[in-house]
């Protein structure tokens, strides 16, 4: 049973559903029958909301979040975007790759130009050009513009991929492990300019970690998924601390350290595998 815990008052209710996902489960065929990956999941995800997906690998967060982008479709079930049934991959939700899927061929700017243009084919190519500028700008890359992905560093290329996507202007930026092939203190870097870009453009996120105090520091609230086969949420954990999020201040707060061991409780011991 999908349950919600938190250490202290929950934060402001957020605004209004934007992403619903209903009952969904999935099941693919193998030589030996039917393989259940996911089952009966339920979830509502809030406009401006940041929530981050933590769980082992095979419980089927990246699967979820591909049906969330159109790439792949539930067995049962149904995920809604503003209450219309996601069928397909759109502009109004991006993804963002573990690793950057970036045309090696082309610059900095022509990676994010190319999916300007393909979003916003109604603008001139001043507009176009503008936009892509900006979200350069946004993630510190305006010197690097003219440097192919072979020239840059991995938290740069993955802020090539952040900018890319948000230049789209989805509503909802899906990411998968973004950090996950980073060094820690880069990673702990994107962290940071992630919270702020997120600030900035309050854009609805759902991202997927392994990493229980990224998505401590990060989310607004962390959905624990049980072990697979017939995975499923077993519990949303309401994240108490304020924002502008301080690592520091949160790393000397008590509750943290409780947060962080009642996931790893669920994690490795009490719900690794849904009864």
């Amino acid at each position: 049973m999908q349950t919600a815990t938190t250490l202290q008052k929950q934060p402001t209710p957020p605004k209004a559903p934007i992403l619903e996902i209903e009952n969904v489960s999935k099941l693919y065929a193998t030589p030996k029958g039917p393989y259940t990956v996911l089952e009966d999941v339920n979830l509502t995800v809030y406009e401006g909301e940041f929530v981050c997906v933590i769980g082992h690998s095979g419980c089927g967060k990246s699967t979820l979040l591909n049906m969330v982008a159109g790439f792949n479709k539930p067995t049962d079930g149904e995920v809604r975007l503003r209450g219309s049934r996601i069928t397909k991959p759109g502009p109004d939700r991006m993804m963002v790759f573990q690793n950057y899927a970036l045309l090696p061929w082309k610059t900095a700017f022509d990676n994010v130009y190319l999916a300007v243009k393909a979003a916003h084919r109604n603008k001139s190519k001043l507009e176009k050009m503008t936009i892509t500028r900006q979200h350069l700008e946004l993630v510190g890359l305006t010197e690097a513009a003219h440097k192919r992905p072979s020239q840059l560093s991995g938290g740069m290329k993955q802020r090539v991929a952040i900018a890319r996507a948000l230049a789209m202007r989805p509503e909802i930026l899906i990411l998968d492990e973004p950090f996950g092939a980073l060094d820690a203190i880069t990673k702990e870097e994107l962290q940071e300019e992630l919270l702020q870009i997120w600030r900035q453009n309050r854009v609805t996120v759902l991202m997927i970690t392994h990493d229980i105090d990224e998505a401590l520091f990060l989310a607004d609230r962390v959905v624990m998924m049980t072990n697979g086969p017939h995975a499923k949420i077993g519990e949303i954990v309401e994240v108490p601390f304020s924002r502008p999020r301080d690592r520091a201040a949160i790393m000397e707060d008590s509750q943290y350290y409780e947060l962080r061991n009642y996931a790893l409780d669920f994690l490795f011991r009490r719900f690794a595998h849904a009864e």
